[in-house]
């Protein structure tokens, strides 16, 4: 018998396309097998958000010790000196369990893993059904200023643009559509084994 090859669903969107509630739903579904992957940042952790749950908590000298030592599969310096990362110990600590890896990640990340393991993932864009909707869900959530808002629509024009290199664009204009979808997505990659 082979060891265990692992898929990986790389979900990409820009901030307020429910690419989160997706990915939440997805790993909902025990038969599916998915565990998420945690990323790595150089923040500091906020409010309630826990260490090797959210993400992995690491100096910022310890990020950029393990660029250097390539330990990462994909890395972003998102500002300065803010960086986030997948682990290559991540998707191994994953895979060791006997699940596929699912990822909630932005467009470049996304791109990079799918780059990197192209006949094992999907990678997934998550389309808003507009600019003006992304912009109404961020206002819902109340969690941003109305400068960080903007700031993240105006990359939503730039991620927007990325989504033809995707396998695969969900639109989600209807939550309930779009979560079906793309269980039977998952679904039906893993049955390609």
């Amino acid at each position: 018998m082979k060891d265990f090859e692992g898929k990986l669903f790389v979900f990409s969107a820009p901030s307020g396309s429910g690419k989160t509630t997706i990915v939440r739903h997805l790993l909902a579904q025990e038969k599916l097998n998915l565990e998420f992957s945690v990323s790595a940042t150089s923040r500091e952790a906020r409010g309630f958000e826990v260490d090797g749950t959210d993400y992995y908590f690491i100096s910022l000298k310890e990020f950029k010790e393990n660029i250097k030592s390539d330990a990462f599969l994909e890395w972003e310096e998102v500002y300065r000196d803010n960086f986030y990362g997948t682990l290559k110990t991540e998707i191994d600590r994953i895979w060791a369990q006997k699940k596929h890896v699912i990822f909630d990640i932005d467009v470049v990340g996304g791109l990079r893993i799918k780059k990197k393991f192209p006949d094992q993932t999907l990678a997934v864009f998550v389309k808003p059904p507009s600019v003006d909707e992304l912009k109404i869900r961020l206002k819902k959530r109340k969690t941003e200023s109305d400068e960080k808002i903007n700031m993240r629509i105006a990359k939503a024009s730039v991620e927007l643009a990325t989504a033809p290199q995707f396998d695969i664009i969900i639109k989600n204009y209807n939550l309930e559509v779009a979560l079906k979808e793309a269980e039977q997505l998952v679904s039906d990659y893993l049955s390609l084994e």
